[in-house]
């Protein structure tokens, strides 16, 4: 099942800065809308052109989602191959994901407006552990290899979808997750009797994360916008809150990125990395969706040494033949 919704119509619908900084609680009030900012340059990065699927094959059902392959190869010997799990606009992800993706196998993941209801839907243990297993039989269906599986694993959440990767690192089988990118997508609430102190007891999971990427032992990106929400903690603060229980600090930053983003900040310590990002408006926070190819190309495809999809080679012509009037008799 897959909830398929153009980027566009998520931003009327005022889907873009849903997250439920209550985490699924009843009643949270949606985020307000964001006031339009700057003109920019290029495209809309919330309608950004569509580059096709490459050397991937269209989107395919699996148990909650869908997915894309590519078309030959993108699998080891031994059955193993690199997965993203995206949540949260499955097909703006994806037309920036098959620029650099080469052979890693994305899964793309909607189910609505706010964090709540991904994170009530991932509240079930046994569902993540079911798509993938629906994800791996569809890759032995298409490898032949009836031992396909899972050998690196990245959660990649966009706005609202962080709910889903909030609950599954919780989970048993979020020791098997390698790698987490978070595209302007990771809000809490304010501590009882506060309004800038961050709670962090709701995205302790993730500071685990943080630390374990510090070391080295995973990886995580992490990217803010300037956006300033309605009573819950920002990006911004999240950030800050993460960076300053790993005693660190950010560095100034100046420099033009995708989509029209311009850094003013960044952090790096092992493999955690926080890029801070100016602008308040819709289409600053659909920017960030950019982001998703050079950590691919950057940070993950080299790391983990994904090998290469192909497309499939065209039809060969029959070849040619004589006519019979012209055939010599011998």
């Amino acid at each position: 099942m897959s909830v398929r919704l153009s980027l566009a119509s998520l931003a009327l619908a005022g889907f873009l800065l849903a997250a439920d900084p209550a985490l699924g609680e009843p009643g949270a009030t949606p985020a307000a809308p964001v006031p339009q900012g700057k003109r920019r340059e290029g495209p809309n990065p919330c309608m950004t052109p569509d580059p096709g699927f490459g050397i991937y094959d269209r989107w395919e059902n699996i148990a909650l989602g869908q997915m894309i392959a590519p078309q030959r190869g993108g699998i080891r010997k031994d059955g193993g191959f690199d997965l993203v799990v995206h949540f949260h606009g499955h097909e703006p992800i994806r037309k920036e994901f098959v620029k650099t993706g080469q052979g890693i196998v994305l899964a793309g993941i909607d189910l609505g407006i706010g964090s709540g209801v991904y994170e009530n839907t991932f509240a079930d243990q046994s569902l993540f552990p079911r798509i993938l297993q629906s994800i791996e039989a569809h890759m032995a269906k298409r490898s032949g290899n009836p031992n396909a599986y899972v050998k690196h694993l990245a959660l990649s959440s966009w706005s609202a979808g962080y709910g889903a990767t909030s609950q599954i690192l919780r989970q048993p089988i979020g020791k098997k997750v390698d790698a987490v990118i978070l595209l302007d997508s990771l809000h809490a609430g304010y501590k009882e009797g506060t309004k800038d102190e961050v709670r962090g007891v709701q995205i302790e999971q993730f500071l685990e994360f943080a630390r374990a990427a510090a070391a080295k032992k995973k990886f995580l990106f992490l990217s803010h916008s300037s956006i300033i929400p309605p009573g819950y903690a920002s990006t911004t603060e999240v950030a800050r809150y993460l960076v300053g229980e790993l005693d660190g600090k950010f560095k100034k930053a100046s420099r033009k990125d995708v989509l029209g983003l311009q850094m003013i900040s960044r952090f790096d310590k092992g493999n955690f990395l926080v890029r801070g990002y100016d602008g308040n408006d819709k289409p600053d926070h659909c920017a960030h969706i950019g982001l998703i190819a050079d950590v691919l190309k950057t940070h993950l495809i080299p790391a983990w040494k994904t090998p290469k999809g192909r497309p499939t080679p065209p039809p060969q012509p029959p070849p040619a033949t004589t006519p019979r009037s012209q055939r010599k008799i011998p």
